[in-house]
């Protein structure tokens, strides 16, 4: 006995779908390959060329004069650190304040404006930030500093802080805020001790990557931070950094700073890749908590 027609037609189209599911699927991989490989090629050429130049000198020694072998961009490495700590300072708490008040109450035309221009600042250029920061603080002050490059790169934190804090505080569940409501707990401590706690995970999320979009900057320090070839004397003062370094030497005619440069940008890498690292893992944890 044969079967209908019909059964011959649901058999043709369920095949048509596998056909089209399996097809998806390889061009899915054949994507993420193709996306995978520029990636492992560039941390492969960075790291063949930066690690025959690391040495324990590389990350404690100053850096020598045209000529002399050796040196290192420990200055600069220590000065990368002050900056992305003065730069927490200015952005952090603007950033985490501002995305607990778009996130509990910004449904008006005030937090909207907030936001439009959270994007807007987001999405202009960082050699503009460092040109603003030059107008407003280096030229009063007449000279470049670590405070000038910590406000600029403070300013290019705060909107990804904002928005991104804003999204994961928005994915707390609305009954945990009317259950704490509910059982006599003020605005506020609601806001901080419930909300804020159940998405802390996407809060550090949020401040790595934040933390990792500024590490590499190099066009604000340019214009506010400046460069040293010493050891940081002080917030007020010249400051050396890793990815000015890297420029520096970069744009040189001499092999041996090339060399360091290579070091540089692998040390810089290895820097942004931990801070992702971890924002993955908090990430993770976060996915975790909710199932």
């Amino acid at each position: 006995m044969t079967r209908p027609p019909r059964d011959i037609g649901a058999a043709i189209w369920q095949a048509k779908r596998k056909a089209a599911n399996g097809l998806m699927w390889a061009a899915a991989i054949l994507g993420t390959i193709a996306a995978l490989i520029p990636l492992f090629l560039v941390l492969y050429y960075v790291a063949a060329q930066g690690i025959p130049a690391l040495s324990l000198a590389f990350f404690t020694g100053l850096p020598k004069p045209v000529g002399e072998p050796g040196g290192g961009m420990g200055n600069a490495i220590l000065g990368t650190l002050i900056l992305i700590g003065l730069a927490s300072l200015v952005g952090l708490p603007i950033g985490l304040l501002g995305g607990i008040y778009l996130s509990e109450f910004g449904n008006n035309r005030f937090g909207w404006s907030v936001r439009f221009a959270a994007d807007v600042i987001g999405g202009v250029p960082s050699i503009v930030v460092g040109i603003f920061i030059y107008a407003i603080v280096v030229v009063p002050m007449k000279h470049f500093s670590a405070l000038a490059g910590g406000a600029a790169l403070g300013i290019m934190m705060i909107p990804a802080v904002m928005r991104t804090t804003e999204e994961v505080l928005r994915l707390v569940p609305r009954s945990l805020r009317e259950a704490a409501l509910a059982l006599g707990a003020t605005n506020w401590r609601t806001i901080l001790k419930v909300v804020v706690l159940a998405a802390r995970s996407g809060v550090i999320t949020a401040v790595l990557l934040a933390v990792a979009r500024i590490a590499g900057e190099t066009a604000p320090l340019l214009f506010t931070a400046g460069n040293s070839r010493h050891w940081p004397a002080g917030v007020n003062d010249w400051i050396a950094s890793v990815p000015v370094q890297i420029y520096t030497y970069a744009i040189s005619p001499y092999d041996e700073w090339h060399a360091q440069a290579w070091a540089g940008a692998l040390v810089l890498i290895t820097l942004v890749l931990i801070l992702s690292l971890a924002a993955r893992y908090a990430t993770k944890g976060r996915f975790r908590a909710v199932r």
